[in-house]
């Protein structure tokens, strides 16, 4: 299997905040599912005990989480949101017209927003790739996954504030 070799760009609240979620899930997450997974056992017959079905499943994504954090605060660049200088790059908010209408949302992993209502595009996505480098005033166009081509055009670049 090939590593993923991606570095995502984190503020330390947002490392401190995953690193703290990957601690309780490694932790007290696993006692509890494997005693969830314990008492349904206990129930009797596997083949149709729905709370044991429920337990592994629910322990499915909580590994699968667990691997997620891991590699993510593995790769992780920690800092201060970049300063913004015009110019779209990983952190910073973006207000663009696309489509012919005006969105704001924030380049980045979805990992740094937190509970912000900021909608976020990571910048492997195709509106992300497309608008990577651009400067305000910029203009471009990407293909949607439905195959559509959008127009884009970047009408401001901020400083990522957290909210």
């Amino acid at each position: 299997m090939a590593q993923d070799a991606t570095v995502t760009w984190l503020t330390q609240e947002a490392f401190d905040r995953l690193a703290g979620e990957l601690e309780q899930l490694s932790t007290h997450g696993r006692e509890e599912i494997a005693k969830r997974i314990e008492a349904a056992r206990e129930e009797g017959d596997l083949k149709e005990n729905g709370g044991y079905h429920a337990a592994k499943d629910e322990q499915g994504k909580q590994e699968a989480r667990i691997r997620q954090l891991t590699q993510l605060l593995r790769t992780a660049q920690v800092g201060e949101a970049p300063q913004s200088s015009g110019v779209v790059e990983p952190g910073t908010v973006i207000t663009a017209v696309i489509a012919g209408d005006e969105e704001r949302f924030l380049i980045g992993s979805r990992e740094i927003a937190g509970d912000s209502e900021l909608d976020v595009f990571s910048e492997s996505s195709p509106l992300g790739a497309a608008i990577l480098g651009l400067k305000v005033g910029d203009s471009t166009s990407y293909t949607a996954p439905n195959g559509r081509e959008i127009s884009v055009q970047v009408t401001g670049v901020e400083t990522w504030g957290g909210q």
